[in-house]
């Protein structure tokens, strides 16, 4: 797609089917998602997360759907008729959402059939994010889910859209911060979080390597830091797949979507939802101290300090419930 301005492909969608030259056919689509492919436009509200790195785990999507934007400018306005010649992906998602992340309870899910998404042509038609090194990666971390992926930078550093797409999302989450969500013409979406500044709105057409934002500290974060997440039908695809994040290159210019690439997740979620239920905990009785209960539990000092969020100065009460695993 080098040298093409996006501007271009527009006139193209209405009669590719689905999407421009970085997609199958429709019929493979619809091979790959079954019957619900096509549904209605369902929403669900999104909530908060935690560590460095900010948003973890199911509970960030629970709370946020009322949260309004603070956007400089009124978003595009599109209707169906629109819906099919301008937006990216409208005839898998069936929706424009500018408000709401991502659909999590009502997502279409992908079947065993795999689907081949064209990523693209020439190397100008992809960037990284940010050229910074990876802090934390995507899975489980300290008993929570990581969505996506953790790239060093400096506040105000640029942050660029990993492909040509469309802005949907441009607003500030009480989770992610200043984030910014761009749906591609292959169907992926990616979402870039933490910013300190958003510089696009909702409708913005955007090539490779465009600026989203600046780069910050926003949100539920500790450090400065981009939050990059990669997303096929609302469900979180390790960007490691997609990206050598060590070189800042594609690992291919194509990508298989079928249901294997998404059961790592499947089976992270189940190792927390079990974790949660085996949590241990220590009830502080007369006499104890944070040391006398790393002997007895074998958990380090600063550990039990990390899980109760508390120091090793704290004073401990009797009764105090200590979480030690």
């Amino acid at each position: 797609m080098c040298g093409q301005n996006i501007r271009s492909v527009l006139g193209f969608l209405s009669g590719a089917g689905y999407i421009c030259p970085l997609m199958n056919r429709t019929i493979q689509l619809a091979l790959l998602l079954g019957t619900t492919a096509f549904g209605s436009s369902r929403t669900i509200a999104q909530g908060n997360g935690t560590d460095y790195g900010g948003p973890e785990g199911p509970d960030i999507y629970e709370d946020l759907v009322h949260e309004g934007t603070d956007s400089k400018a009124d978003a595009t306005v599109w209707d169906v008729n629109d819906s099919l010649r301008f937006i990216p992906g409208y005839e898998i998602y069936r929706h424009w959402n500018t408000d709401v992340l991502f659909d999590q309870l009502h997502a279409n899910r992908v079947g065993s059939d795999t689907l081949e998404l064209r990523l693209a042509y020439e190397d100008c038609d992809h960037a990284m994010p940010c050229p910074g090194d990876l802090t934390s990666g995507f899975g489980m971390r300290k008993g929570r889910m990581h969505y996506g992926v953790d790239l060093d930078l400096i506040t105000g550093d640029p942050v660029v859209s990993a492909f040509a797409g469309m802005v949907r999302i441009s607003k500030y989450n009480s989770s992610f911060g200043n984030v910014v969500v761009v749906r591609h013409f292959n169907g992926l979406e990616t979402l870039y979080a933490h910013m300190s500044e958003r510089k696009v709105e909702p409708g913005t057409l955007v090539e490779a390597g465009d600026t989203l934002g600046l780069g910050g500290n926003t949100g539920r974060s500790h450090g400065s830091h981009l939050h990059f997440e990669v997303r096929f039908l609302d469900q979180p695809i390790d960007p490691a797949l997609v990206f050598d994040l060590s070189n800042a290159t594609l690992k291919a210019k194509t990508f298989d979507v079928h249901d294997r690439i998404f059961s790592k997740f499947v089976a992270q979620q189940g190792v927390s939802s079990r974790s949660a239920v085996a949590r241990k905990y220590h009830v502080v009785r007369k006499g104890d101290t944070l040391y006398g209960i790393t002997r007895k539990s074998g958990i380090r000092v600063k550990d039990i300090c990390r899980l109760n969020g508390i120091m090793e100065t704290s004073t401990l009460s009797i009764g105090q419930r200590l979480r030690i695993n």
